[in-house]
């Protein structure tokens, strides 16, 4: 296992592509995928992240693919295709760039593919863990035809991070609200799946951690606990209750308020908690440790470091 130091657990870059791929093209300088040229112009640098790094006082960073790259509405076979084309993208974007840690896209619309690009990244040492869309377009985390994946991703302990997709929901279309409601919301689709479904205390052993500060979770998870306690149709005996279930996520600090940070802090664990910008978007943060400034340098190094080594099941050192 490698040693970190302190880490950003949410930043992204874009692929850079060995060959022409339908549905994808060059764009001066950036991607357009399926007609939306993807920016800003951050995402295709790894060194201006690394500059970030310096600039924040971090050391490394875990980078996805951001959304537009999910492509969720491919069928299956052009999502197997894809998936390995920006696979092998992410691992030539952060070539040479050893602070930077990349985790590998799963589409889990397709639960065979997901499991079959799974299988061929499993034992590949330079990947820090996977990710894959919250809600949206994804398969229903807690069905059946998604075990395959769950029992591999258990027997590896590997990180997964939920990170939201498309919102499908078309009242979302103004005021930039799929973004600024329709992300938080599919976060919370995707745990409620986890919660309700029993996935967390059937594969403990995955690491899974929540972008945005766990998006609605938060907020609603007390109501999960009333509607558990008092039996509401469709609301089956669990291992774990709610409360409980979800002490075994871990999420970012990206809230942009610090009493979310302190609901998190109190619903998640303060052990649960990592740091996270979103970088190089507009909607995340230049000063991760800013987020948790409020709650003192300790909160912050425990984040920072020895959170996010057991979030990625590393070993830390303590830089931060």
């Amino acid at each position: 296992m490698s040693l970190l130091g302190s880490v950003d657990v949410h930043t992204h870059l874009a692929p850079v592509l060995e060959a022409v791929v339908a549905g994808v093209a060059a764009d001066g300088g950036r991607l357009a995928v399926d007609g939306h040229t993807v920016g800003p112009a951050g995402l295709y640098e790894p060194g201006d992240l690394e500059t970030y790094l310096d600039d924040a006082g971090l050391d490394s960073a875990v980078v996805s693919a951001p959304p537009p790259f999910f492509r969720q509405h491919l069928p299956a076979e052009q999502a197997a295709v894809w998936g390995h084309a920006l696979n092998d993208g992410m691992l030539r974007a952060v070539a040479g760039h050893t602070r930077l840690l990349p985790l590998a896209y799963l589409p889990l619309e397709h639960p065979d593919v997901a499991a079959a690009t799974y299988a061929a990244v499993r034992d590949d040492v330079r990947w820090a863990g996977v990710v894959a869309s919250a809600g949206g377009r994804s398969h229903a985390l807690d069905d059946a035809a998604l075990a395959p994946l769950w029992r591999m991703l258990d027997e590896d302990g590997r990180t997964l991070l939920l990170h939201p997709g498309a919102a499908p929901d078309v009242r979302l279309t103004r005021y930039y609200l799929a973004n600024l409601l329709g992300n938080p919301a599919e976060t919370g689709v995707a745990t409620a799946e986890l919660v309700f479904g029993g996935v967390l205390s059937t594969y403990p052993r995955v690491r899974v951690i929540l972008s945005h500060c766990g998006g609605v979770v938060p907020a609603v998870v007390g109501r999960w606990q009333h509607g558990y306690d008092t039996d509401r149709p469709g609301v089956a005996r669990l291992e774990l209750p709610p409360r409980e279930a979800v002490r075994r996520l871990y999420v970012d600090t990206l809230a942009h308020d610090p009493a979310v940070v302190d609901l998190a802090a109190e619903v998640f664990g303060s052990d649960r908690l990592l740091l996270g910008s979103d970088w190089p978007f507009p909607m995340g943060s230049t000063d991760p440790l800013a987020l948790l400034a409020h709650r003192g340098g300790d909160a912050q190094r425990l984040a920072a470091v020895d959170n996010a080594a057991a979030a990625l099941g590393r070993l830390a050192t303590q830089t931060a």
